[in-house]
């Protein structure tokens, strides 16, 4: 059976330390949710708290229509792959594959079964009598994603799985994960702190900063329209440009001054109703400001900026330059042949354009979502009524536990 995560009001704290602050977030049936942020920011410790290692200090975690709080990990039927593969150095891929049912009171003939349908989609048969120390990386993180799957448990648990491969061997078992997730459907909770693996793997991602949940969303509009400059700068190689600004009003509508210029907002971008003229910062992600020559029709403002490093990468180049004393990153073509310490012409369109509050950080200009999110979105969502027709409305039995009142600054990070 298809399973939804929830965690409502959950917070952990550690002594004086708040590593995860009032957290509260649905994984739907199915889903594939990645949790990703920078180091310390409570993304593992969340994981850990839904697999039963950690218990939350307040709030509820439910798996399904079940309160799991209080409950044993053995008993939340889910599996976890870590970053350290954990596999048994005794043993070879046959018994590290078979231990788990076995120590569940499996018969032989379903073990034997069950190891071979596995064996199988993750390409381990030749490999079942040899022990870690004989496999490579590759191969020990496929045992450890078996060891999981063979399981056939409610919710997948990943933690930073693949950051001990090499960068081949990463975008290979990037796409292996993305298979075995289209083939059996399980809810899985993936961490990581590679936004790379978040856009390319997860149907959402829930961006996560000093403990706090900072937005979750389809990858797409996670790009698209960032909630604040965290997730902007989070997301996105190269990171987002950020330069001050100043909103003001042409005409009774709204316009941004900025590296030494004036552009008006388009006409489907949308001001939150709390914006008003004054300082914000204008965020540009790199690929929006392109070298002139190389730019679209759409692309109608013009600055001049001086090169002062060139990164080639084969296919394209980063440029970083200084426009109007601010320093920006631009992706140019591959072969553009601009050096160091050359002025060059910068194009950009007004319509991709981000703004910021000045103060809090948060996003004032909502612009429109591209139709492949919302298709991706509307397909998902039928996807998930499908699979779960007919389940039983979920039940809330249990009493939720409550934080006690407090003010807010007792929860900062200190």
């Amino acid at each position: 059976m298809l399973s939804q995560v929830r965690f409502e009001g959950v917070h952990k704290i550690f002594g004086a330390e708040t590593a995860v602050e009032d957290l509260n977030l649905t994984v739907n049936a199915g889903e594939f949710l990645v949790l990703v942020g920078p180091s310390g920011c409570g993304k593992t410790t969340t994981l850990r708290m839904l697999a039963g290692l950690e218990r939350p200090s307040y709030g509820r975690i439910l798996i399904g229509d079940k309160l799991v709080n209080n409950l044993s990990p053995r008993f939340r039927d889910v599996a976890m792959v870590f970053q350290s593969y954990a596999l048994y150095p005794h043993m070879n891929v046959y018994d590290n594959l078979a231990f788990g049912l076995r120590a569940h009171g499996a018969s032989k003939d379903l073990v034997a079964q069950r190891v071979k349908e596995t064996a199988d989609v993750l390409g381990l048969g030749q490999l079942l009598k040899r022990r870690p120390s004989q496999l490579s990386g590759g191969q020990r993180q496929r045992v450890a994603l078996g060891r999981a799957l063979i399981r056939q448990p409610q919710v997948f648990l990943m933690d930073e799985p693949l950051s001990n491969l090499d960068a081949g061997l990463r975008v290979q078992m990037r796409a292996e994960l993305s298979r075995l997730h289209q083939r059996f459907r399980v809810t899985t909770v993936y961490v990581t702190h590679d936004q790379v693996e978040a856009m390319t793997m997860g149907d959402r991602i829930a961006v996560m900063n000093n403990g706090r949940l900072q937005q979750v969303d389809a990858p797409e509009t996670l790009y698209d329209n960032p909630a604040n400059v965290f997730v902007a700068g989070f997301i996105g190689s190269p990171r987002m440009n950020f330069v001050p600004g100043h909103l003001t009003m042409v005409e009774a509508k709204p316009a941004v001054e900025f590296l030494g210029m004036k552009a008006s907002l388009s006409a489907g971008s949308l001001l939150v109703s709390e914006a008003s003229e004054g300082e914000v910062t204008v965020g540009i992600r790199p690929e929006d400001l392109m070298w002139r020559p190389a730019a679209g029709p759409d692309s109608t403002l013009t600055l001049n900026a001086d090169v002062d490093v060139v990164e080639p990468m084969g296919h394209e180049a980063y440029v970083t330059a200084v426009c109007a004393g601010e320093t920006v990153t631009s992706r140019f073509p591959p072969r553009s042949g601009v050096r160091p310490r050359e002025r060059v012409e910068l194009a950009l369109n007004p319509a991709r354009l981000h703004l910021f509050d000045a103060r809090s950080g948060e996003s004032i200009l909502q612009r429109p979502v591209a139709s492949s999110t919302e298709a991706l979105r509307s397909a998902r969502e039928a996807w998930i009524e499908e699979s779960v027709q007919g389940r039983p409305d979920q039940q809330r039995e249990a009493e939720p536990q409550v934080a006690p009142a407090k003010k807010k600054e007792d929860f900062k990070r200190r």
